[in-house]
């Protein structure tokens, strides 16, 4: 949906739009590099496939200024109890430990993995309320110089 904001300003609503993100990422990490110094952006991912070719598992994640974001972690359902997903969390704490990264943060809804976590090391320091069901969305750390 597009409306006229009046003195030429257009408002315009709509599903994600790509060129928008990559935009908005690229203004906001300047101005956070110019507000904190940290000018190290990255991206991470592990992948994990089969013998086919077929997608086991993954996950993508961020850093910057000593910080890693895991944003996804997946495990396809007939190898959730194979440890794969111990194996891609380990082996991106790794690669963000060889980037600079000494501390990864993670959310979690509390329908899906929060004790995978807290497992593995993350302790929570928050909560946001109101995820459908009934369910919250579990806020969680890791120091990784331990």
């Amino acid at each position: 949906m597009t409306t006229d904001q009046g003195s030429g300003f257009t408002l315009a609503t709509g599903d994600r739009d790509a060129e928008l993100n990559r935009r908005l990422t690229e203004e906001l990490t300047t101005f956070n590099s110019a507000a904190t110094g940290a000018a190290d952006r990255g991206t991470l991912s592990v992948k994990v496939t089969d013998e086919k070719g077929e997608l086991v598992g993954g996950l993508a994640a961020w850093t910057w200024g000593g910080l890693c974001g895991i944003d996804l972690l997946w495990v396809r359902e007939d190898c959730r109890k194979d440890g794969w997903g111990s194996q891609i969390l380990r082996a991106a704490e790794e690669e963000a430990r060889r980037r600079g990264c000494d501390r990864i943060v993670v959310s979690s809804f509390t329908f899906q993995a929060p004790g995978f976590y807290q497992r593995h090391g993350y302790v929570e320091t928050g909560r946001t309320l109101g995820i459908p069901g009934g369910n919250e969305d579990v806020h969680m750390f890791k120091s990784l110089t331990e």
